[in-house]
């Protein structure tokens, strides 16, 4: 089970996603703004984030950079809810840092499989992070030249 933050301005949408993402087995909770969501992502970190890309005052986008500049935010998993239907929008989601994209109005069919998608790859995460520090660690030792003899084959 996992626990998933929905932020969306529209209160009924939230929950509408709530009751989905909660009947599928995951524990859920839901803010209405930007600025609520990262006060509660400072306190708790969420499996996984829902986010509206269209809100007043603090875009989904904003949010979604300033957790990817987040020290302890920044690889948390994050699918950009939005009506905006334009292809365009999902290639700039994904540019700004969203794994997946849900088109509103959404199918629950649909935000179950791709919350399912997502959140199998995140697990995969640590095993690259651990990769990732281990390959930097490497790099950051003494540096070594190593020179080979080219050889041509007729």
């Amino acid at each position: 089970m996992a626990y998933i933050l929905i932020v969306d301005d529209d209160e009924i949408i939230a929950e509408l996603a709530s009751d989905v993402l909660i009947a599928a087995g995951h524990a859920c909770g839901w803010v209405t703004s930007g600025p609520d969501a990262l006060q509660l992502l400072s306190r708790r970190r969420p499996d996984l984030l829902l986010l509206d890309h269209d809100m007043p005052g603090m875009s989904g986008t904003q949010v979604m950079r300033d957790i990817r500049g987040d020290q302890k935010l920044y690889d948390l998993p994050i699918i950009m809810f939005t009506a905006m239907t334009g292809a365009r929008d999902e290639e700039q989601a994904r540019y700004n840092g969203a794994q997946d994209y849900i088109r509103k109005p959404f199918d629950a069919m649909f935000l179950k499989l791709k919350v399912r998608q997502v959140l199998a790859t995140a697990a995969e995460g640590p095993k690259h992070r651990d990769l990732r520090d281990y390959m930097a660690a490497l790099n950051s030792g003494p540096r070594r030249t190593v020179t080979t003899q080219q050889r041509r084959y007729c």
